[in-house]
């Protein structure tokens, strides 16, 4: 399998008002086909790796890789096209837009992209909300939806320009025990039949269990990568 994204000795240091390192010469490469839960206590630097692997922040040293090309000479709109293209996110609080329905809110990245004619964006929006089961759901907009549902136009969102590459953060953090499952057991499905590169931070246990990878932070650096 090809390595689709990878840190290269990346770190992030914040300098304001006391300089504090986030990321400390982390590296890490992700294959397709793979579930990567990244694990650690509050504060080791999960989320701040997981946007640096996302091109949602730039290292202060090091550099990250999407499909073994360097990404830190690449000007900010470069960057943007680079996330649109190949990588999906998907976040403990869905970041739904509350006005839009779920179709809309699942058609606006490809709309963002605009590689498809709205036909298109039309069958391509109710193939993803049926496959995760939420199609029955397409006109609601969010507070018409319950949690799991949210989280599942969420995913449907986050896979809508076929990206290679998916990164959640802490996906199941407001799920109930059924809804947890059913969204690890999509994870696993996204990795191991679509062979993406599926990369999570969590807290919970039995996600980081159920991954094929469990990579452990602390104070910012990679100490276990099993």
């Amino acid at each position: 399998m090809s390595i689709l994204v990878e840190a290269r000795a990346v770190s992030r240091t914040l300098s304001d008002p006391e300089p504090f390192t986030l990321v400390d010469a982390a590296s890490l490469g992700v294959e397709a086909g793979q579930l990567v839960a990244i694990v650690g206590p509050s504060g080791c630097g999960k989320s701040s790796l997981l946007y640096l692997l996302g091109l949602l922040d730039r290292p202060n040293q090091g550099d990250v890789l999407i499909d073994g090309q360097p990404t830190g000479h690449l000007a900010e709109a470069d960057r943007t096209r680079l996330r649109l293209e190949r990588i999906g996110y998907v976040f403990q609080f869905h970041f739904l837009l509350p006005e839009l329905t779920a179709r809309d809110n699942v058609a606006l990245p490809m709309r963002r992209l605009a590689k498809r004619s709205r036909a298109q964006i039309d069958t391509a929006v109710e193939g993803l909300l049926d496959k995760l089961g939420v199609g029955a759901q397409a006109a609601r907009r969010p507070d018409r939806l319950s949690g799991g549902q949210r989280q599942r136009v969420a995913i449907a969102r986050a896979l809508a320009n076929d990206p290679a590459i998916l990164l959640c953060d802490e996906p199941t953090g407001n799920l109930d025990s059924l809804n947890t499952r059913l969204v690890i057991e999509e994870f696993q499905r996204l990795a191991h039949d679509e062979h993406r590169a599926v990369i999570c931070v969590t807290h919970d246990a039995g996600f980081a269990e159920a991954a094929d990878r469990r990579v452990r932070m602390l104070d910012g650096r990679i100490v276990e990568d099993r």
